[in-house]
């Protein structure tokens, strides 16, 4: 058995809290955005009932897709936007809004809160188009 597995089943016989690994870490986080996220409950006057807006640094990954159609092939750019620990803590989920990098604006298709078997979030992700 490795050292650290059994450290880890001393650590959980002790009853002591395990602090998991972040993911995504702060020093590969470089490429600045600006993040405008808004949640799926509504106001009374049907505007956002949250609304978050923030200037932060993330590790940002680039794809592209092609997609053929009838008439001809169609190239999408999309991207992927990562961030550690929980970016939006009073939002239940990033499903909503726009992220602006290499100064265009891009819809925020998908987005994750990632998390640990103890229910803390690890890492928040954001899939822009």
């Amino acid at each position: 058995m490795h050292s650290s597995v059994r450290r880890v089943c001393a650590a959980v016989w002790r009853g002591e809290t395990m602090k998991y690994p972040c993911l995504i870490q702060k020093q590969f986080c470089k490429t600045p955005v600006h993040v405008h996220l808004e949640s799926e409950e509504l106001n009374n006057l049907g505007a956002p009932k949250y609304v978050f807006d923030a200037d932060l640094m993330c590790n940002f990954q680039d794809k592209t897709k092609t997609i053929l159609t009838a008439e001809k092939k169609l190239v999408q750019v999309t991207g992927t936007a990562m961030f550690p620990g929980d970016i939006a803590s009073d939002l239940p989920s990033l499903s909503g809004g726009t992220l602006t990098v290499f100064g265009q604006e891009r819809r925020i298709e998908q987005g994750c809160k990632n998390r640990n078997p103890d229910g803390s979030v690890n890492y928040c992700s954001l899939e822009v188009v």
